[in-house]
């Protein structure tokens, strides 16, 4: 390693190996530490990658055979209860024939190596197994380095690129951040089931290298704030389920009982039949919101992706946001490079990137969002339960006239929730996402 450079970056994930791609590209001597064995070790998502935004940093990055799992081509939506629940999906000839603003399954080990490659031969630096222990300040208190725990491990840079996760150890010991209040964090876990290639496009009505998405709101979290998914790989589904961190502490509840229970629920358990778990994984999401953003940047730093809770809750956003966001740190830097200043005030021209681009317009619709969610647990025991005997009463055929079903439903929603509660409760969702 190296005891100077120009740039160093903490992290290996999408948001860090998208601003060494930027940056190397024009020739910036670029530094990236990653704490895992090798990029992708320590990156754990649901697993989905956005073409339209990868492709605004390896324009080729399908020529260059990026190790995508499936193409998704359809998404669906349940909403369950523990028993049953709703299915809404939409599928769409475009995203078959023409891919432009297509979404891939992926397997983030995979990946991360495959996409930290490509920086690598730009002329970026990928030092693994490598931790980021604390930085390195001048007498005024700006940022000129990075400390490791290697033997003269000590990276003086003009900038550093924080994109080391929400889990990131450097946040307590060096305050760039605020350590994330437990509310504004979920635990999500993940588990792999194989199954073979011809079954996973046989239940899922896909064809060869085509695949689908499925998010999963209501009784499956058993109560908390959360949420789950199924994603289709090549040989195998990714099911992930996770919940607010503060509701797993409260409820008491032990992530792996909610994998066991998310499995054996009825519409999830014909999906996964005969399936082997293969491999099993935790992962912190940050769902703080537009109003919990720490300040993204200062003297000789800037902060990216998740490290900048830089995540989209209700649409599960997160990989995209940090490619782009990387992107416009190395912009950024690459401005300040050119003009010799990477104090606060030059660098603060990453915050008006964000705000002009998708990502913080997005945070900003959905600030409401996260804070609904929490208040409003009704939707994760009552609604859900409501729902499903509303289905399981119109769909029963046991001659009983519809009109004495009706009745019996309304008798019961009234009971548990009042019309007026829910009519509260459709306009407070509905504020939340204006």
């Amino acid at each position: 390693m190296p005891e100077r450079c120009e740039v160093a970056i903490v992290g290996a994930g999408p948001a860090g190996i998208s601003a060494a791609c930027i940056l190397a590209d024009h020739g910036v001597q670029t530094v990236v530490l990653e704490r895992g064995e090798f990029p992708g070790a320590k990156n754990i998502s649901g697993g989905v990658l956005y073409g339209h935004d990868l492709a605004r940093i390896l324009p080729d990055f399908a020529e260059q055979g990026c190790p995508v799992e499936r193409n998704i081509v359809e998404s669906r939506i349940w909403y369950a209860s523990n028993e049953g629940g709703y299915s809404l999906s939409y599928r769409d000839r475009i995203f078959e024939e023409e891919k432009r603003h297509n979404v891939f399954s992926v397997a983030r080990a995979r990946f991360d190596r495959w996409f930290a490659d490509q920086a690598g031969r730009k002329g970026a630096l990928i030092v693994c197994s490598t931790v980021v222990t604390d930085l390195l300040r001048d007498e005024k208190g700006r940022v000129r380095g990075v400390r490791t725990d290697r033997p003269e491990g000590d990276l003086e840079a003009d900038v550093v690129l924080l994109a080391d996760g929400i889990n990131s150890p450097l946040a307590a010991q060096t305050g760039f951040r605020p350590e994330p209040d437990p509310g504004h964090v979920a635990l999500a876990v993940k588990e792999i089931i194989e199954l073979s290639e011809e079954t996973v496009n046989e239940r899922f009505n896909v064809s060869q290298g085509d695949g689908v998405t499925i998010e999963i709101l209501g009784g499956v979290t058993q109560g908390m704030n959360g949420v789950g998914a199924l994603y289709t790989n090549k040989k195998s589904l990714s099911l992930v389920i996770g919940g607010n961190l503060q509701d797993f502490a409260d409820l008491k509840l032990k992530p792996y009982e909610l994998m066991e229970s998310f499995k054996g629920h009825p519409m999830v358990k014909p999906l996964i039949r005969d399936g082997e778990p293969r491999e099993y994984m935790a992962h912190w999401l940050p769902e703080a919101g537009y109003e919990h953003l720490p300040k993204l940047c200062g003297d000789g730093f800037l902060i990216a992706g998740d490290s900048g809770f830089l995540f989209n809750a209700l649409h599960r956003e997160g990989s995209n946001m940090a490619m782009v966001s990387g992107e416009l740190a190395a912009r950024t830097i690459l401005e300040a490079r050119q003009a010799g200043d990477f104090s606060r005030a030059k660098l603060e021209d990453y915050p008006g990137r964000l705000e002009d681009s998708f990502i913080l317009k997005d945070l900003k619709k959905y600030r409401r969002f996260p804070g609904f969610l929490q208040k409003h647990k009704e939707l994760f025991t009552v609604v859900p339960e409501l729902s499903r005997m509303a289905g399981r009463e119109m769909l029963s055929v046991d001659g009983v006239p519809k009109k004495a079903k009706q009745q019996a439903i309304w008798k019961r929603i009234k009971r548990q929730l009042s019309v007026i509660g829910l009519l509260r409760l459709l306009f407070a969702g509905i504020r939340s996402v204006k």
